[in-house]
């Protein structure tokens, strides 16, 4: 799939102000602990500085990312992924992160704002404007410093399946549609595998996965108002939920394989 975005949230900022235990984690991280996300991952000045509170949300990006980069690490290491005819790689490389306003050029082409957060496997590079926050609370009705955090390990996702080459298979008989909810499913359930791993150190409860949940339930493609099932291509609401949860209460990539579920309709 190189050369095309991989569009992990909904197809188509802000950073929220309720106190929560997983936002302050993230940000000791940043600036403690977790100092991959800082020498890794990229972002471009302008749209970070843009305001305070863009910049607060490339802030928890960055930490996001890191606790990511720790998690994936440590997996690759283990050797405890999916294969797809090749042997998955030992060593994790990590992603960078692309902050952006309106409109960014991508190693995949040129993008704007309107396509939410997405990963390009041609550049290896997580693209998000910070406004997407905002879309998130106000028009998806999917508040939370958890499901902000859920949205970007699902790109992560993405990433790790261009890795052990997730993103190459296309079982046959099925559309490209059914092959792209087979993808976006898997990626839901690899960011529940980073929440799993990432529980204890960012403290996450019952309220912060509740948060998730209610994000995967907001992007499933029939909740953004696709009617027909032959039109989806990101998984249904319960789809989404339910992937979410195999990997978040598993913690065990190996459940993540869509690609073994024979058929189609029983994802």
């Amino acid at each position: 799939m190189k050369g095309v975005l991989v569009i992990g949230a909904i197809g188509a900022g802000v950073y929220f102000l309720a106190p929560a235990s997983v936002k302050q984690a993230l940000l000791n991280a940043l600036s403690g602990g977790a100092q991959s996300g800082q020498t890794t991952s990229g972002s471009s000045g302008s749209a970070c500085e843009a305001s305070p509170t863009n910049g607060k949300a490339c802030d928890f990006s960055r930490a996001v990312l890191a606790s990511t980069e720790d998690v994936w690490a440590a997996r690759f290491k283990q050797g405890s992924l999916p294969k797809y005819g090749v042997t998955p790689p030992s060593t994790y490389t990590d992603p960078t992160l692309v902050v952006f306003g309106n409109s960014v050029s991508t190693g995949c082409g040129n993008a704007t704002s309107d396509v939410g957060p997405f990963y390009c496997p041609g550049d290896q590079k997580l693209y998000i404007d910070p406004t997407f926050y905002d879309v998130m609370e106000q028009r998806l009705k999917a508040p939370g410093d958890f499901a902000q955090a859920y949205v970007i390990a699902h790109e992560v996702g993405h990433h790790v399946q261009n890795l052990i080459g997730a993103t190459s298979v296309k079982p046959a008989g099925e559309t490209n549609n059914q092959t792209s909810v087979r993808v976006e499913l898997q990626a839901d359930c690899l960011a529940g595998v980073w929440g799993h791993t990432a529980r204890a150190s960012l403290k996450i409860d019952d309220s912060d996965l509740k948060e998730a949940v209610t994000a995967a339930h907001a992007i499933g493609d029939d909740a953004l108002g696709h009617s027909k099932s032959s039109d989806y291509t990101h998984g249904s609401s319960a789809q989404r939920i339910r992937w979410f949860r195999r990997g978040f209460d598993s913690g065990d990539p190996g459940q993540c394989d869509t690609f073994a579920v024979a058929k189609y309709a029983e994802l």
